[in-house]
């Protein structure tokens, strides 16, 4: 069942979105719409990580730094001197 909604959003943002569906050939309804029905989809769900990416899970520590290129520099001069 479908219901109304109302958003506040600027002019500009409005126009460009409407544009975009067009070109689309769909709703800017549609658009919000299935964005939403996504966003919300996955959002108690674990992604599934690639084989790569679940080998590289927890190699680095979090020092709260935020500086990761520090962080690499430091972990690959522990590696390989």
């Amino acid at each position: 069942m479908n219901t109304k909604l109302t958003i506040t959003i600027e002019r500009e943002i409005k126009e460009k979105a409407e544009a975009y569906a067009k070109k689309r050939r769909h709703s800017l309804s549609d658009i919000v719409g299935n964005y939403l029905k996504v966003l919300t989809k996955n959002e108690n769900k674990q992604y599934d990580l690639t084989p790569i990416v679940r080998s590289l899970k927890g190699s680095f520590k979090n020092t709260g730094s935020g500086n990761y290129k520090k962080e690499l520099e430091k972990e690959l001069s522990k590696k390989y001197m």
